[in-house]
């Protein structure tokens, strides 16, 4: 058996852009995606603090530094630059894994900068 487990969570990132007309992702910031163990490609859920949008794309890298958290695509008419965002990734794992998995919980600042990185999934 596979349980759907927390594996990392961005909490609170501002977005700072939305293109419409891009062929659809979400854009991060490297070191952001560093720092939530984040790769090119990895499927995300985003939820939109400010209206409850919930939607789910992958990610690409942006600008490292930049603090960049732009929605792509048709995913630019859920959410608008300004909005609160919490972008979420979640692993299948063995029941075993499950047990032993500590999922990486980045919050960030306004400009999307760390401000803690660690591993409790309820604060």
């Amino acid at each position: 058996m596979f349980r759907t487990m927390l594996k990392s969570k961005i909490h609170r990132a501002t977005v700072t852009g939305a293109d419409l007309n891009y062929i659809g992702s979400l854009t991060l910031d490297p070191v952001l995606m560093e720092q939530a163990d984040l790769l090119p490609g990895e499927q995300v859920h985003i939820v939109d603090v400010n209206n409850g949008s919930r939607l789910e794309t992958y990610v690409i890298e942006g600008e490292r530094g930049s603090g960049v958290v732009c929605i792509n695509g048709a995913a630019a008419r859920l959410v608008a630059p300004g909005d609160i965002v919490i972008i979420i990734a979640y692993a299948s794992v063995t029941d075993d894994e499950a047990r032993a998995l500590k999922p990486r919980v980045v919050f960030v600042d306004g400009e999307n900068k760390a401000v803690s990185v660690g591993d409790d999934p309820s604060v």
